[in-house]
């Protein structure tokens, strides 16, 4: 492990598409670990897969980290990686959703070196399980908070 590199996994999960939801993230930095979690009582499954990427971002302390970001979110991944999101940008989100979320990412991405890489979801990577466990309690807990932009945009 290089420790000039910050390892994210990062999951999103809704009950229901919109339904409770919640995110699950693991940091990692040489060999200290620290998780995050909450829960939403009326999201989607991709506001909360992005969202856990955000929070991963905001919880650093120091700017022009490498960060390297394994989410199981083809929605995500794709939409950096392939250039998708600046496109968005350009036409406003005009009939993209979300665009509350990726306003608030897009100055976090640009304070580090960021590669997102997707992983398969559900499969044998532990810290990618550890996440979905992390977000499906959030979800399941009923102590959530409110997605206010998603629910005052009538979701």
């Amino acid at each position: 492990m290089n420790m000039a590199e910050l390892v994210v996994y990062t999951d999103g999960a809704s009950r229901g598409n919109p339904g409770p939801g919640g995110y699950g993230v693991v940091l990692i930095w040489g060999s200290l670990r620290k998780e995050l979690s909450q829960g939403y009582r009326k999201t989607t499954n991709n506001r909360m897969e992005l969202l856990a990427v955000i929070v991963a971002l905001e919880a650093l302390k120091k700017e022009g980290l490498t960060v390297t970001v394994f989410t199981d979110s083809k929605y995500v991944v794709d939409s950096i990686e392939k250039g998708w999101l600046w496109g968005w940008v350009k036409t406003n989100f005009k009939e993209k959703k979300n665009k509350d979320l990726w306003l608030r990412f897009i100055p976090l991405y640009k304070k580090h070196r960021v590669k997102m890489q997707w992983v398969k979801g559900h499969a044998s990577n532990p810290f990618n399980n550890r996440c979905d466990e992390l977000a499906t309690a959030a979800a399941d807990s009923g102590h959530w908070l409110v997605d206010e932009e998603f629910e005052r945009a009538g979701g």
